[in-house]
């Protein structure tokens, strides 16, 4: 629930940024936020296609969140590090996602992703599980100009009715 609640807040926020503000002044340059937005898909790309534990570490802030579905919260680089060397250390490990939608601030520094991913993985027990997963990731621009995420939530998808009939 909390995890909710703080998602509603971040969210809320950002929906408050992207109204209209007062025209910039003279002195500050207009945001080109398709330019922005393309920068984060293409950000978005290369993490995805990425295999390597440091490369893939590189893509979220050194305070991020990751919130995955049954997992608790992992939180910072040391932390990020050591949960994806396990992930890609499991046999029949993978991970996609696919971004749907990419909403800036006016500002540019800030936007947030939707969409979805499918994550494969082995149980305690060793069976092989695919989860599919309603997404948010929370985009901060950093000081050079690349994008890196701050939060990175997941949450499971409904399960389809017609899953659920087989298994009666």
């Amino acid at each position: 629930m909390k995890t909710l609640l703080a998602l509603s807040l971040v969210v809320a926020g950002l929906l408050g940024c992207a109204q209209k503000q007062p025209s910039q002044s003279r002195s500050q340059p207009a945001v080109n936020l398709a330019e922005a937005e393309a920068a984060i898909r293409a950000t978005d790309a290369q993490w995805m296609a990425t295999r390597d534990i440091e490369k893939a570490v590189s893509f979220w802030t050194d305070d991020a969140t990751l919130l995955m579905p049954g997992s608790p919260p992992v939180a910072g680089k040391t932390a990020l590090k050591a949960y994806v060397a396990g992930a890609m250390a499991s046999p029949g490990f993978s991970i996609t996602w696919t971004t749907d939608k990419i909403v800036l601030s006016p500002s540019g520094d800030m936007a947030y992703s939707t969409g979805t991913n499918r994550v494969t993985f082995k149980d305690p027990r060793g069976k092989l599980i695919t989860t599919n997963n309603n997404a948010v990731v929370i985009w901060k621009k950093q000081p050079d100009g690349s994008w890196k995420s701050v939060i990175d939530i997941s949450t499971p998808q409904p399960i389809p009715a017609s899953a659920i009939a087989e298994k009666k």
